[in-house]
């Protein structure tokens, strides 16, 4: 029995909008990235002129505005994560592959109605975070009609759905929230920080989904202390999404092979 793609888009919307989870999730990723965001654009404007003369030079602004983004980019994980693995956790996965057997075909309805969510909260998070980040810096903000500032905005918003699809492969592969969530915070919140913090790692920590696929958000190459790196913004945006297949490969195979 084959059933249409769009009654699959339909029963997983229907499943992600009544699950208040994912969906607190997701509206913790819009506050927390523009409420820090806000918060670090106050302090910098508030010190602006006592900043060292080399920080002066490489401010970024827009970037400023999405340094939020490392709290919300959690809850974005955690949404990823608890849309695929929620059904493991009650066993309504059984009934699921049951009325949609093509597991190809049940895992592209998933991703992609859990994706397209994503990407609507990320870009409204993405323009929100920026507009009252630049309000908040003042004199020293920049406006989005400038050179690559649009580019930024938009692609914040790629980043933050990229994440989301990137932990849902993850979480395919793992079939446990917790599994995915004890692998996939540390992951982001402390190795991915520790291999960029040292300059004998840097090279390696600059090619993970994180560092690679931020490098759309910056307008100043080497703003705010991050380094110059061998890749331009589409060049981090292409290697995270090297990841993302990666991730979602993995999970169809193991979806596919392994008994539900």
């Amino acid at each position: 029995m084959t059933v249409a793609l769009p009654a699959v888009l339909n029963s997983e919307w229907t499943k992600i909008r009544t699950v208040s989870s994912t969906v607190w999730t997701l509206a913790i990723a819009l506050i927390a990235t523009v409420g820090f965001g806000a918060g670090f654009c106050a302090l910098i404007s508030s010190a602006f002129d006592s900043m060292p003369e080399i920080e002066r030079a490489t401010f970024d602004p827009t970037l400023m505005s999405f340094s939020g983004m490392q709290f919300g980019q959690l809850a974005m994980i955690v949404f990823g994560v608890l849309v695929v693995s929620t059904e493991y956790s009650t066993g309504m996965i059984r009934a699921s592959l049951a009325a949609v057997p093509g597991r190809g075909s049940f895992l592209l309805g998933k991703l992609t109605v859990a994706t397209a969510l994503a990407l609507l909260v990320g870009l409204t998070t993405s323009f929100v975070a920026f507009f009252v980040g630049q309000a908040i810096l003042g004199e020293h903000g920049i406006g989005i009609g400038e050179e690559n500032v649009l580019r930024a905005v938009i692609g914040a918003g790629v980043y933050m759905a990229l994440l989301a699809l990137f932990s849902m492969g993850v979480a395919t592969m793992l079939r446990s929230s917790v599994a995915s969530i004890s692998i996939l915070i540390p992951f982001f919140l402390i190795v991915s920080n520790l291999l960029s913090g040292f300059e004998v790692t840097r090279k390696y920590g600059q090619y993970l989904p994180d560092k690679a696929g931020s490098k759309i958000m910056q307008i100043v190459p080497d703003a705010m202390g991050r380094g110059e790196t061998p890749y331009g913004p589409w060049g981090g945006l292409a290697i995270m999404l090297l990841w993302v297949a990666a991730a979602v490969l993995g999970g169809y195979f193991v979806l596919k092979n392994r008994d539900a």
